[in-house]
């Protein structure tokens, strides 16, 4: 007979992972409006990470709901 030990992971939760992408996205989009305004390729950077930004919010929004 084999005993197996249950495997504990850490897991992120949704709410964390919501604050991880919210700052990220900020980080992204100030980096982004900075290359947009000097000279450079700004606009991409500036929309992933507007992106990001409010892909982390809703997950913040909907991880305080439940």
């Amino acid at each position: 007979m084999t005993t197996t030990k249950p495997t504990t992971r850490s897991s992120m939760s949704e709410r964390l992972f919501g604050v991880v992408l919210s700052a990220a996205g900020a980080l992204l989009t100030l980096a982004g409006a900075a290359m947009y305004v000097l000279p450079g390729p700004g606009l991409p950077l500036l929309l992933l990470g507007l992106a990001t930004l409010i892909t982390g919010l809703v997950m913040i929004a909907t991880a305080r709901r439940s």
